[in-house]
């Protein structure tokens, strides 16, 4: 009785206490397991903090206070201590001591929680600190454990980093409807942030595939292509998002398929080929754009890609993106710097509409950030036509209207690389294009289908996979949903096969995938309506009908148009290393991989590249890296097989990921270390089936593909 009589008398004091304090913590309620994103969110809402490990349950004062201002009262007398499990750690701890939040508690924000200690420890902290209450050590005070204890910083593997929960809420979700008007705007936003990336790849691999030299009809060419990438651009969004993850994800022509577009056009073969060189590279490309997508399709939708998966995770994502990107330096600058005077000011105004200008809102919307692209644009090129009609380009003797070089009389020949690049009349292309033009399946003519090309676009479409692996869960963790299963990513990878054959038939240039600008347009836009980027994937096949409209875009001087991409590809660049941030990024074998990979894969490229040095006198500077396809080292006897691994071997971005992916996972860690991905699993499902509803397919689509569970529909 006495004993009931003291308890009851505590629970009063403790009650009396909470009150006086005025702080409450909210019960937490598990939902069958103990997830790291719920719990970690539970401790922030609540201000709870487990300062307990296995350390700390060796030796624990009376009254000792954290750095965090929470006090530990030991309960006095002889009583055992009682054992509750610690929601933040998922493990057992000792609860005689009473947590209170201190009055004067005065915590940085910007301090990190403690570190999630290993199970073993766990387990032998748990056993040491039952030993020290037995022994009666509970009485002693570690002042010099409060001394040295520090909070340790983590990224949390399928969670949320510190700076990801300050990051402002979405506007519009997946399944949000603004209103038509919305729509419109949103979607034509969204696709005005990622101009960089649909419309310049036409502008390096035209003027590449129909010699050094270009002529009218390669401009006209090159509003063609244009036009075919915006239609086939906008299918394949829509298609993407009805049939593939149905994220709200823009489907493109990536730049992934940049770099073995120009090895192919820049082979021996070709090289010396004058007549219709363009329609021939075309129709070699498209036929192993088809072979290479068929492969993707196979991969994603018989289920293949979920043991893929197991070998991909951000250690592997990081340094691969990251190549994608810094593989064209070599084009950059270099052709960027044939007209300082247009390519300085563009550098310049998008760095600071993007950066120094980011947090200038205008009726309520960062417009120089969402438009930082357009914008200078516009503005570089309403001043390079001013420093056109106003001469500055204008040398006698030679007309502005740029020939064939075999045209082009002797004083000319030294003027003809500045007019070409620097000129905004450079092209006639917009005067004699018709206003309307529907690009049509086959039109270079039937796909030409190689061997040697086939294999180097197979490996291609597996780092292309990598690449929208890698945007599909950061676009994901962006929005706030679920991650995605394997079966989900699968079914997005066989989709985007899919949409890659029809890239090849109506002949881009490139295989179609996620662009993986497009999650940095949805962090600055705060905008990730699916039915937004399927309005304005409708909006872009209706600008694809318009002649004109390609034909202006064609004419960009390349000058402009090199400056602008240096930093789309410094964008792609940034984008790849932030995946880092799933990952321990203090761990010595995860920075060892990533320097390593980086590394030889820029190193072993360059040997290649370099082999043969008689290629500077046929080739410009920029186009040598992509010319070791037929001057390699590598001499097998097999022409085929030769060509093959020079071509593999001098990309960047094949090197980097070979490096990447052997050392991963050759080199045991753990899965925390790794950053693995934790992809949805099928416990998940039972207990909340409704998370991944963002994924789930149309209804009547749902019960034809019913029997497919490898793709999660």
């Amino acid at each position: 009785m006495e004993r009931g009589s003291n308890s009851e008398s505590t629970n009063k004091a403790d009650k009396q206490k909470g009150k006086k304090l005025g702080s409450k913590i909210e019960p937490f309620v598990t939902q069958g397991d103990h997830n790291a994103r719920d719990l970690r969110s539970w401790a922030k809402r609540t201000g709870f903090v487990s300062i307990f490990s296995g350390e700390v349950g060796t030796s624990r004062g009376r009254s000792s206070t954290n750095r965090d201002g929470f006090r530990g009262e030991s309960g006095g007398g002889s009583m055992s201590p009682k054992i509750e499990s610690d929601p933040v750690q998922a493990t057992t701890r000792n609860r005689s001591f009473e947590i209170e939040p201190d009055s004067n508690r005065n915590r940085n924000n910007s301090e990190a929680d403690p570190i999630l200690p290993e199970r073993g420890e766990n387990e032998r902290g748990n056993s040491e600190a039952s030993a020290n209450w037995n022994n009666g050590e509970h009485n002693k005070i570690d002042d010099e454990y409060v001394g040295r204890h520090e909070s340790i910083d983590i990224a949390y593997p399928g969670g949320k980093g510190e700076s990801e929960w300050n990051q402002p809420e979405m506007k519009y979700g997946i399944r949000d409807n603004p209103g038509f008007a919305s729509l419109i705007y949103y979607g034509m936003q969204h696709y005005l942030s990622l101009a960089g990336s649909l419309i310049f790849i036409p502008l390096i691999i035209v003027p590449s595939m129909g010699g050094t030299d270009v002529s009218h009809s390669s401009f006209k060419d090159t509003s063609t292509v244009i036009s075919t990438i915006m239609l086939v651009s906008g299918l394949t969004t829509i298609l993407h998002s009805y049939f593939g993850t149905r994220l709200p994800l823009v489907q493109g022509s990536s730049f992934v398929f940049l770099a073995p577009a120009l090895v192919i056009s820049n082979s021996h073969e070709y090289r010396n080929l004058t007549q219709n060189k363009f329609r021939h590279i075309m129709r070699e490309l498209q036929g192993a754009i088809i072979v290479s997508s068929i492969f993707q399709c196979l991969l994603g939708f018989s289920g293949l890609m979920s043991l893929f998966l197991r070998l991909i995770n951000p250690v592997v994502v990081a340094p691969t993106i990251a190549s994608i990107g810094l593989a064209f330096f070599s084009y950059g600058f270099p052709q960027a710097g044939s007209c300082i005077e247009i390519s300085l000011p563009q550098i310049l105004l998008v760095l600071i509409f993007s950066l120094h200008l980011r947090g200038v809102s205008i009726l309520g919307h960062r417009v120089f950030q969402i438009y930082s692209v357009p914008l200078s644009i516009g503005i570089v090129w309403v001043y390079a036509f001013f420093l056109t009609a106003g001469g500055a380009y204008n040398y006698k003797g030679c007309i502005s209207d740029i020939p064939n070089s075999n045209m082009l009389n002797d004083s000319c020949i030294k003027h003809a690389y500045t007019m070409r690049h620097c000129r905004t009349d450079a092209s006639n292309a917009w005067k004699t294009a018709d206003w309307v033009r529907v690009p049509y399946p086959l039109q270079w003519g039937i796909p030409i289908f190689n061997f040697k090309t086939s294999i180097i676009m197979i490996i291609v479409s597996l780092l292309a996979s990598v690449d929208s692996v890698g945007t599909y869960y950061s676009t994901s963790t962006r929005v706030n949903s679920k991650p995605p299963t394997r079966g989900i990513v699968s079914r997005g990878i066989g989709m985007e096969g899919f949409c890659s054959i029809l890239a090849g038939i109506w002949g881009t240039g490139g295989g179609s995938t996620t662009l993986t600008e497009n999650t940095h347009t949805i962090n600055i836009t705060n905008v990730a309506s699916r039915r937004s980027v399927e309005l304005g994937a409708v909006i872009l096949i209706i600008f694809s009908f318009v002649g004109k409209v390609g034909a202006i875009l064609a004419s960009i001087p390349q000058a402009m148009a090199a400056s602008l991409l240096c930093f789309v590809w410094a964008l792609i660049t940034a984008l790849g290393i932030s995946t880092l941030r799933y990952t321990h990024t203090r761990s010595f074998r995860n920075i060892m991989i990533v320097g390593v990979s980086l590394f030889l894969g820029f190193s072993i490229p360059a040997y290649f590249q370099d082999y043969y040095q008689e290629t500077a006198f046929i080739l410009p500077g920029y186009l040598i890296p992509y010319s070791a396809a037929s001057d390699g080292p590598i001499r097998s006897g097999n022409e085929q097989i030769d060509f093959v691994m020079n071509a593999l071997l001098s990309m960047n971005m094949v090197v980097t990921f070979l490096v990447a992916i052997v050392l991963d996972n050759t080199v045991s860690c753990s899965q925390e270390e790794r950053g693995v991905y934790l992809w949805s699993v099928v416990e998940d499902l039972s207990v909340d089936p409704s998370c991944l509803d963002d994924y789930s397919l149309p209804k009547k689509v749902s019960k034809v593909f019913g029997w497919a569970k490898c793709l999660g529909a």
